[in-house]
């Protein structure tokens, strides 16, 4: 495995080793050993998984202390635009974002520390997407931050994504007021 460091401090890109033949491949999407070797000694104590079709935007979502999660992100068949805004106040990279295609063929996979927005864009139909997370889903600690807020300049280079309500009515960045 693989885990290359981004921009920002604490995201993380993971390249799988993987094995493949004429029956078909096999790789660790997951090793405890090798994460805390990397620095990423977390517990993962839920898998999510979601189904979309091409121009689905999920984003950007985030859940507030004391129910924060970081989630490893990755897409089982399709692909997606995944981002990653850090939205920890005393960070030097403050409203920054990393953005990177996630695909059924590179099988990259995407560590989200707690203290980040998330979204994803869907670029394919059919497109499977897996999260494990360190928390459990808590309504009411949840957060949107407005998926197109030009303060974050995320480049979707999609035009009319297909959106919730909870993320047409997401909050701008210039207003928001960071938990983290």
């Amino acid at each position: 495995m693989e885990i290359i460091k981004t921009g920002i401090k604490d995201l993380l890109i993971i390249n799988p080793k993987i094995f493949a033949d004429a029956r078909g491949y096999f790789f660790e999407s997951y090793n405890e050993e090798v994460f805390k070797k990397n620095g990423i000694d977390v517990n993962f104590i839920q898998d999510n998984q979601s189904l979309s079709s091409t121009g689905v935007l999920r984003g950007l979502h985030f859940q507030a202390p004391p129910h924060d999660q970081g989630k490893l992100v990755r897409v089982i068949t399709g692909a997606v635009l995944d981002v990653a805004v850090d939205i920890r106040k005393n960070s030097s990279t403050y409203g920054k974002h990393v953005a990177i295609e996630l695909t059924e063929e590179n099988k990259t996979m995407f560590f989200i520390p707690p203290g980040f927005a998330h979204g994803f864009l869907t670029l394919k139909d059919n497109t499977i997407f897996s999260y494990k997370c360190t928390n459990l889903y808590h309504k009411e600690s949840e957060g949107t931050i407005l998926w197109d807020d030009l303060d974050l300049n995320v480049n979707w280079n999609y035009n009319d994504p297909i959106l919730s309500e909870k993320d047409i009515s997401g909050i701008p960045f210039k207003t928001f007021v960071s938990p983290f």
